[in-house]
């Protein structure tokens, strides 16, 4: 017994890989984790990158206690009746470019599926310091990964959050134990087609696949290299500033309470104060403590020009906040005053972290304007080989950073893409993605709708299937002749690489649609995308237009839900919040899909001949029915 506690207590004492598996779990480095895992495969006797196979030898041969407990959580994942215990795509080879958090999602969820995943990244570190607000579902599904086992710290604060260094390390480890090959420091150029018939898609420098999938984060023009159309919607301008501090752990440190979100509209007083002690004027301000001292706010132009932080007032947003145009040690002034008063200087003196350069990890940035993919996927073919390319991550719905929903809806696009595979590989992609069909792009469009108030309750019970995470999964919503058929496509001519095509997408062209689509109900006068909508009235009047036989609609609450219900439009917003005008960009993005979906269906001024006494169902009437009758 004595001897079996010993053994306990240090299973490095006898079997080496033990060392190198410890080291493994315990590497704050993304090169340690390299190295250590590179030694366990070779004490092992294996060779990195094989797949699910390699993570059984792995297991079988790692069957002490402290590992037994990282492999009951990965064997609970694998053992889900989706990946049919890792056959699921056998016979797929998946590309993945990026190691971002999401590309790593989409890694996991690939290799959990059977396929054969490569994975490359141009980078050869990780050294964002940024804190990422994690969802309830994100915080279970890292924890059913063994997020705890690789990193104790996790979820631990009095705020559910993690930096994006520490989110990619815990899910790089995850994806070298099954099995994921990985090639560092190696720059994504494009793909090669097949030269004849019965040759496959390859890629510089990775291995020839077929079937490859390619998901990748909005970084190095990959976007372009393949041809995706984005989308860009231009708010009022808002800058955002992001600083990182050193955190010494001290017990000072610790006792210093986390901010999860100061906004002007609910705490005037504060800002106020702000203000007159320090001249700084602020929107919000969030405050998380993770490795680093993080703060996040949104500061007034005016401020930041009487202040000194910009040297002049540019009408493009480009030069306003283009290096040249930011005074660096007035915008250190800046952030520390801010900091120092929102934490009434109990964090003591404030050293900046440093970024992957060596300089202050701090930056100003203007978040107003939001890139989205139009479609998430498209099919290649070229003598007879056929690609499914899709998109995960930034590239393929920007993060609105003041809602969090970055990583969260991140790893929604990653199972859904990985549903996409499964799909793929058993011949039923056609079904979604097919020439002339929208039921893939349905999915798309609810991805950008989602927020933790209109998922599924149960977290635990998500998977791959979309149907497990989406409660008003409509697939229908988008019509086949309302999207641009994704696939298959010719593959662009020897060239210059195309780029980017930026898709016109203002607030003047949404508002005039708007105007439009609710001209004619009495008491309604759209004049901008704020105020015009607070009583409830032009909501009402926009999904009546669009589903003139609909009823039940008594305020602004029952547009929102009948929108969902009937036209397949999530809200992202509350009924509370466009009442109170409180945010007007997710308004914007709400009123975004409306104009999406239906912009190419004319007006029909016919639904207000002798409609609106359908404006109703049962006993049950909208309370404006009466006025737009009359």
């Amino acid at each position: 017994r004595e001897e079996q506690r010993a053994s306990m207590a240090s299973p490095t004492a006898t079997n080496p890989a033990h060392a190198h598996f410890e080291s493994f779990l315990q590497a704050q480095l993304c090169q340690d984790v390299l190295s250590s895992f590179q030694g366990l495969c070779e004490a092992l006797g294996l060779e990195p990158g094989g797949g699910l196979p390699q993570y059984h030898k792995i297991k079988a041969q790692l069957n002490y206690w402290s590992a037994k407990s990282l492999w009951a959580k990965l064997d609970k994942r694998a053992g889900q009746p989706v990946y049919q215990q890792g056959r699921a795509c056998a016979h797929t080879k998946c590309l993945v470019v990026g190691a971002g958090p999401c590309g790593l999602r989409a890694a996991v969820e690939l290799a959990l599926l059977g396929a054969r995943v490569v994975l490359v990244e141009k980078r050869t570190k990780f050294s964002r310091h940024n804190v990422l607000h994690l969802w309830p579902f994100t915080i279970h599904d890292l924890r059913a990964l063994g997020a705890k086992k690789f990193y104790g710290r996790f979820c631990t604060g009095t705020l559910d959050h993690i930096s994006i260094r520490q989110l990619q390390l815990l899910l790089l480890k995850v994806a070298l134990l099954l099995g994921v090959e990985i090639h560092w420091g190696v720059t994504f150029t494009g793909l090669q087609p097949p030269p004849k018939k019965g040759k496959y898609f390859s890629a510089p420098r990775t291995p020839m696949c077929q079937g490859y999938l390619s998901l990748w984060k909005k970084e190095g023009g990959i976007g372009s290299q393949l041809s995706f159309t984005v989308r860009e919607m231009r708010g009022k301008l808002a800058i955002g500033i992001t600083v990182n501090f050193v955190n010494g752990r001290t017990v000072e440190e610790t006792q210093v309470p986390e901010i999860s979100g100061v906004a002007r509209i609910y705490n005037q007083s504060f800002f106020q104060s702000l203000l007159k002690a320090t001249g700084i004027d602020l929107e919000n301000i969030v405050y998380y403590k993770d490795d680093t001292h993080y703060f996040v706010m949104t500061a007034k132009k005016q401020c930041l020009l009487r202040l000194g932080v910009l040297r002049q007032d540019w009408p493009e947003t480009d030069r306003l906040l283009g290096s040249a145009n930011v005074v660096p040690e007035a915008l250190q002034r800046f952030v520390r005053a801010a900091a120092d008063f929102a934490t009434h200087g109990k964090l003591g003196k404030l050293e900046f972290a440093r970024d992957a350069h060596g300089r202050p990890d701090i930056s100003a940035f203007d978040f107003t304007s939001m890139m989205r993919a139009e479609s998430s996927a498209r099919v290649q073919e070229k003598h007879g080989a056929r690609l499914l390319l899709g998109l995960v991550g930034d590239c393929l719905v920007e993060p609105f950073w003041p809602l969090g929903t970055g990583v969260a809806r991140g790893f929604l696009a990653a199972f859904d893409a990985a549903w996409m595979v499964k799909r793929w590989g058993v011949g039923r992609a056609g079904l979604e993605m097919g020439q002339g069909s929208g039921r893939g792009e349905s999915l798309y469009q609810l991805l950008s709708q989602t927020s933790p108030e209109n998922m599924h309750r149960n977290v635990a019970q998500y998977g791959l299937d979309p149907a497990t995470r989406y409660p008003t999964l409509n697939l229908r919503a988008v019509t086949p002749n309302q999207v641009r058929p994704p696939g298959p496509t010719r593959l662009p001519r020897a060239g210059p690489t195309p780029g980017l095509t930026a898709v016109p997408s203002t607030q003047e062209e949404l508002l005039r649609w708007c105007q439009e689509q609710t001209a004619g109900y009495p008491g309604v006068r759209v004049t901008d995308l704020s105020s015009s909508w607070a009583d409830g009235r032009a909501l009402c009047a926009l999904v009546h237009r669009l589903r003139p036989g609909l009823g039940a609609l008594e305020a602004t609450a029952w547009a929102l839900k009948m929108a969902e219900h009937e036209l397949g439009i999530t809200p992202v917003l509350s009924a509370k919040a466009v009442v109170a005008g409180s945010d007007p960009l997710g308004l914007i993005a709400y009123l975004s899909h409306f104009h999406s979906i239906f912009k190419n269906v004319p007006p029909n001024p016919g639904v207000l001949e002798g409609r609106c006494r359908g404006w109703g169902v049962g006993r049950l009437r909208c309370p404006l029915a009466d006025s737009w009758e009359q």
